[in-house]
Formats: C-alpha cells, sequence, structure tokens
C-alpha cells in the first residue's frame, strides 16, 4: 500500500511521501514478491497527465507516484498541507533502493537507455556497493516494441528473476511501459527517468543548491536546450497557472474521457 493516501494536483493523483515511506513501500513489494506500479513525477510528469486523459488513467492507476520536483512537492503542500520537507526525486530514490538492495540481498534489473550507459552504470553502483546483485539489464530499442519483442523482454526479466525493476525510458513512455508490464512481473517496477545516466556519471546533475530551490530546470535547460526548452519554457508556466486555478477551485485540463480505453502503446 502506499505509504500514505494520494492527493491531485491537475487531476493526477500524487502520493505526499518521502524517501523513507518509499523505500519501504517498495522493498516490502519486493519480499513479497508481489507487483508494485510507481513513479516519481516532476512538473513535466504531472503536466503530460493533466493533459492527456487516456495517459492520466494511466498514472492515477500507479500504487506509488512520488513527487520528485520541488514545485511538485510545492503545490503539495501548498493545495493539501501534505508538510512534505523534502521531494522523492528518481535518481536518490533509485540510489536509495540500491543501498537497501546491497545490505538485503535482493536482485536488481535495469531496463532502458543504451549499452554504454548501462555498462557504466553497473560499474558505478558495483565500485560503491560491491555487494549489490544486478540480475540483468536490457538497453532501450527507441522506438515501440512489436508484440514479439514485448513478450520477449516480459521473458528475459522473468528469466532473471529480478526483485526490482528499474525503467529509465524517459517520461510518459516509461510510464507507459511499467503501466503494460505489470501484468507480466510480479515485482516492483520503478519508473526513475534520467537516473540511469546520472548514476552512470555520463550526465551531470544540478548543483544541490539549485536542486533545492527548485532551479534544477534552469540548469538542464541550458545543458541540453533544444532538447527540453519546450519541456521547461512551456509547460511550467501551465503548471503554476493550473495550481492557481485548482486553489480558486476551478478545473485545468482535459476532462476524463468516460469508458476509454486506454491503448497499448509497448514503448521500449
Amino acid at each position: 500500500m502506499p505509504p500514505a493516501p494520494g492527493k491531485k494536483l491537475l487531476g493526477v493523483t500524487v502520493h505526499p511521501t518521502n524517501y523513507s515511506a518509499a523505500v519501504e513501500a517498495i522493498v516490502d513489494a519486493a519480499k513479497a514478491k508481489r507487483a508494485l506500479s510507481c513513479t516519481a513525477l516532476a512538473v513535466h510528469g504531472v503536466m503530460t497527465g493533466a493533459l492527456h486523459p487516456l495517459h492520466r488513467a494511466r498514472l492515477n492507476t500507479f500504487d506509488l507516484v512520488t513527487p520528485d520536483g520541488q514545485p511538485v512537492r510545492w503545490a503539495l503542500n501548498w493545495l493539501h498541507h501534505a508538510g512534505l520537507r523534502d521531494r522523492v526525486y528518481g535518481p536518490f530514490l533509485t540510489h536509495h533502493l540500491c543501498q537497501r538492495a546491497a545490505s538485503e540481498g535482493l536482485r536488481l534489473f535495469f531496463y532502458g537507455s543504451d549499452e554504454a550507459t548501462l555498462t557504466a552504470l553497473k560499474r558505478e553502483l558495483l565500485k560503491e556497493m560491491p555487494n549489490l546483485q544486478i540480475a540483468g539489464t536490457r538497453a532501450s530499442r527507441f522506438r515501440r516494441a512489436t508484440e514479439a519483442e514485448w513478450l520477449d523482454d516480459a521473458q528475459a526479466i522473468r528469466a532473471a528473476q529480478p526483485d526490482i525493476v528499474f525503467c529509465g525510458l524517459g517520461c510518459p513512455r516509461q510510464e507507459t511501459w511499467v503501466y503494460e508490464m505489470r501484468e507480466y512481473i510480479n515485482a516492483p517496477l520503478i519508473a526513475v527517468g534520467a537516473a540511469f545516466p546520472f548514476l552512470a556519471r555520463r550526465l551531470a546533475m544540478a548543483p544541490r543548491v539549485m536542486q533545492q530551490i527548485g532551479l534544477e530546470w534552469l540548469f538542464r535547460l541550458g545543458r541540453e536546450p533544444l532538447r527540453l526548452w519546450r519541456r521547461y519554457l512551456l509547460l511550467n508556466p501551465l503548471f503554476v497557472f493550473g495550481i492557481l486555478l485548482q486553489k480558486c477551485g476551478r478545473r485545468f485540463g482535459a476532462r476524463d474521457e468516460k469508458n476509454a480505453v486506454v491503448p497499448a502503446e509497448r514503448w521500449s
């Protein structure tokens, strides 16, 4: 069960949790061999759900959605008096889970990114945690998978017998992957964004001060302006506007589609 009941931000359920509670929920599910769907949502992730009702339907079935970005944490505190003192950032959550897995002998699987990043990720994690058990890895195809490829991925993950599976395909593909793969894997599936290249030391994190004051987006925009400008310069102001509307009791974003069937997308 989630550490705390979820709260709505622009129609998307986010759980007001902390690292300790999130790790315990995931580890408990891992030890019980129980499926659990989890993602860490920053502003981009929340807005993707707010603007796209079918994706919001996926997100609102997740067992645990953590406040990845400081603005998401601030919104939970302002709208729902959550009293959160910190966010639950995907890369840090991944690192905490790896530390716990190393101490308790839990087996991990990493799905997504490219082979070079996965190789570097294994090297860096094992350098810090020699006892860590990495059951397997599989790189992204950077496209949708065929049904045969999808089933092959599911079989490969099951054969590795992981206790926890991390997915790093980027938002919203990774959340779609977790939503669809959880029917095949009896283990926690955690969507963790850019955790793989960050922990592999192939992508620089924002300075801690910028992270704490909610300006990580500015650091990343400066590093990858062509890829990220739409995400930050358009969605960030929309998020603030939507939160203000919600505070005033008004609705923001596309309405739910009644009886809508969420299509399989099979991102890989």
